[in-house]
């Protein structure tokens, strides 16, 4: 799931969502469950990207259903889309089915047709690419509070009344309890309180925890809230600037994003060399990291990637 380039704290919680109860997650974005589902591996080292979730369904012809969760806007996101698409296709030699699910509306765009057209030079097209998109905030909320459990935690997202809420999170806190396994509970409320954090502020969290039980004893939540509180890296730039924590937050964001910056760059580029450790050392705002984060796909060296920041 992408805010932009590169991994997000969401990204395992939704990778265990769609691995724990994949056929839900077809089901819910339209494509039919027509044979057994397997997840298989989605790391596309070739492209320095990993995409969020491939499944591999064993109808009479297989296929793959590539899921990709988004939750802030990225302009390239049908290349992207594209770029994933065909490398599936190369490697695995089935037919992909591609999914954007786009988890609140700062990720919209009006590129997101669910087509991209590519004109050649010459006057006729060379790329006609169809894709699947659904915007989670346009969802009944009551298709997932009565669907699978592997997609009841993105019901906070979905399209009600502001003032459903408690009664959202209260069906939501009844059907983990009667339906989930005691191992997956935890796992769960996981999911559900990082992607709750997409809409709404801690405050809201902390309300609404005096009435939803589960909530309100949760482990997670109340994990999260420390860990918030110590580095903002667990809950996210976004919802820990809303708690008030934002020298923690950029710290964290900051030191995860050139974690990410250096593990990319080391694939693609090698080892930087003492020079570039130091300048990559010195950086310590969050977006300029990012930048340097999307570059990575089309930059040769570390000096190309690193030339934009002399400017600065």
């Amino acid at each position: 799931m992408q805010e932009g380039a590169g991994p997000r704290p969401f990204d395992a919680a939704t990778r265990h969502l769609i691995e724990g109860d994949p056929a839900s997650w077809l089901a819910w974005v339209g494509l039919p469950v027509n044979g057994p589902i397997q997840p298989i591996d989605s790391d596309l080292s070739t492209v320095l990207a990993e995409v969020d979730k491939v499944l591999r369904v064993d109808a009479p012809t297989p296929w793959l259903a590539h899921q990709e969760l988004q939750s802030g806007r990225d302009p390239r996101l049908p290349y992207r889309l594209l770029q994933y698409h065909a490398l599936l296709l190369y490697r695995h030699g089935l037919p992909v089915e591609s999914t954007i699910v786009l988890l609140r509306p700062a990720a919209d765009g009006p590129d997101l047709t669910g087509l991209l057209e590519q004109p050649g030079a010459f006057d006729y097209q060379t790329v006609a690419f169809r894709y699947r998109v659904v915007r989670l905030w346009q969802r009944p909320v009551d298709e997932l509070l009565t669907g699978g459990l592997g997609t009841l935690p993105l019901a906070p997202l979905a399209a009600f009344e502001p003032d459903r809420l408690p009664e959202v999170m209260q069906r939501l806190d009844e059907r983990l309890e009667r339906e989930a396994p005691p191992e997956d509970i935890r796992q769960l409320w996981a999911a559900t309180l990082l992607l709750f954090g997409l809409r709404y502020d801690a405050t809201v969290a902390q309300q609404l925890a005096r009435g939803v039980r589960r909530m309100r004893e949760s482990s997670v939540y109340q994990a999260i809230l420390e860990e918030g509180r110590e580095s903002g890296m667990l809950l996210g730039r976004e919802t820990g600037r809303r708690l008030g924590l934002e020298e923690g937050v950029a710290r964290g964001s900051a030191e995860e994003a050139r974690r990410i910056l250096l593990r990319l760059g080391t694939r693609k580029f090698g080892g930087p060399d003492a020079p570039t450790a130091a300048t990559l050392a010195r950086l310590s705002d969050r977006e300029t990291l990012e930048e340097l984060i999307d570059g990575i796909l089309n930059a040769t060296s570390w000096p190309e990637l690193l030339a934009p920041l002399a400017d600065r």
